[in-house]
């Protein structure tokens, strides 16, 4: 048996971070993942960091434009630098705890057998691990709906495989339309895919403001992406060399040929394996681990943090539930999830769209009286200069206080922008400040004050 003062299931943002954090507090630590290939976690194998280094090269590649021989050699190209790059973050993050005092990598599957112990299904057999504090850092895998034909294509891809794909095809239908979906229709938009979206509802990314998202699917319609809406797949079928995507709306049934088929129907938390009733850990309806502000589950020694604890889903999220846990054990334990403040995320088309806090019609809905500031991006000179005078930018503002209630941005750079309307809207800083502000030209965050100019009432 293998004893430690802490076991940490899973190589995600938040367990590898508090690996090192105990372990330098000299605490002994069990790191155990089951794949090599997840070392870092899924942030940097298949999801954030491959995705937008082929949102990058599909960038600059659109620029060149081309025959689709060439485009496809530039893809190819693309796979071979995102592997690369994965590849190298992978080493690093695996020799940064592995190389370490007081850590020990175990390469492996967990699954409860009490509060305290876990046994590990190794390559060489098993091991029993012992440990008073266990953190669960699982992470989320792709759901798979129950599409007739869909597992049994070898042209359907989940986002994983889909990074993983050489040949660009030439046709590819997507089964989703949330941020997976139009990120990676975006993607290979600009490599030269003729790319079709199928969504069962009519609104296009209903959780957003719809003003910004009409123009984020103007934006996917001018590059040739085909939204179709109100559609529902009724069945995946190979035949003669292609998938044949069968969709059904109100009254009509449309045939899809693929290349490839990629499924972007959201994640689920990954608990499967780990006998969770074991320790007393329990799931929400949701099929998280349940936990309390503090990212501690129902078992009072146990922690989840990231995606498997059914929170949002962004790699800085599992770092902030690091900082909550630690706060815990080696702090004040003054943080928690009621005080990291609104939570900014990126969606990475071309150009980016990004948020945080409130859509006009939330703010309406929880009863604030307000005033709307919107500005084109081609208004802006930066955008200009880096020819991507596309987009829309949208504040919305508490008429009452002046406070900034939510920014949604559709432009170039807005990755950057909108960690400064964060903290804007979390210090509750006046939207007047922002605008009266200086800021550097030519730069995005210029905008800020041709933007806050232009608040009406409307």
């Amino acid at each position: 048996m293998k004893k430690a003062d802490a076991a940490i299931i899973g190589f995600g943002k938040g367990g590898k971070t508090l690996a090192g954090a105990l372990a330098a507090a000299g605490q002994s630590v069990i790191l155990i993942e089951r794949s090599e290939k997840m070392y870092g976690g899924t942030c940097i194998n298949v999801a954030c960091i491959p995705s937008k280094s082929l949102h990058h090269s599909a960038g600059l590649s659109a620029a060149q434009g081309g025959s689709f021989a060439e485009k496809a050699a530039r893809y190819a190209a693309a796979i071979d630098e995102k592997e690369r790059l994965t590849g190298m973050l992978r080493d690093k993050n695996y020799h940064k705890l592995a190389d370490a005092a007081n850590v020990t990598v175990l390469d492996g599957e967990a699954a409860f057998l009490d509060a305290t112990h876990l046994a590990v299904s190794t390559p060489e057999g098993g091991e029993e691990v012992e440990a008073q504090k266990i953190f669960i850092n699982t992470g989320a895998r792709p759901f798979v709906p129950p599409i007739p034909g869909l597992q049994e294509s070898e042209y359907v891809y989940l986002s994983e495989g889909m990074l993983e794909l050489r040949e660009l095809p030439r046709r590819m239908v997507i089964i989703g339309g949330g941020y997976i979906g139009v990120e990676f229709a975006s993607i290979y938009a600009n490599f030269g895919s003729q790319v079709t979206m199928v969504q069962d509802g009519e609104a296009f990314l209903p959780r957003e403001d719809a003003e910004v998202a009409a123009e984020v699917l103007k934006s996917l319609e001018s590059r040739g992406v085909r939204v179709l809406r109100s559609a529902r797949v009724e069945a995946v079928e190979d035949r003669a060399g292609q998938a044949l995507v069968t969709v059904a709306f109100a009254e009509s049934r449309e045939q899809l040929p693929a290349d490839a088929v990629l499924v972007a129907t959201g994640r689920r938390p990954n608990v499967a394996a780990l006998n969770l009733q074991a320790a007393g850990v329990e799931l929400t309806e949701r099929g998280a681990v349940k936990t309390d502000e503090r990212m501690r589950t129902t078992a009072p020694n146990i922690w989840a943090m990231g995606d498997v604890a059914g929170g949002l889903q962004f790699t800085y999220i599992s770092l902030d539930d690091f900082r909550i846990v630690k706060s815990q054990l080696l702090g004040d334990g003054s943080r928690t999830t009621q005080n990291r403040g609104a939570v900014p995320y990126s969606v990475f088309l071309d150009p980016p769209f990004s948020r945080v806090g409130l859509t006009e019609a939330e703010a309406r809905a929880a009863g604030y009286r307000v005033r709307i500031a919107r500005l084109a991006a081609g208004a802006i000179p930066k955008a200009q200069v880096l020819q991507k005078p596309v987009g829309l930018l949208k504040a919305v503002i508490d008429a009452g206080t002046g406070h900034i209630l939510g920014a949604h941005l559709f432009c170039e750079e807005s990755h950057e922008l909108i960690n400064l309307l964060k903290l804007a809207v979390d210090a509750k800083i006046p939207y007047t400040v922002l605008r009266d502000n200086i800021y550097t030209h030519p730069t995005m965050s210029e905008a800020l004050n041709d933007l806050f100019a232009a608040v009406t009432d409307a």
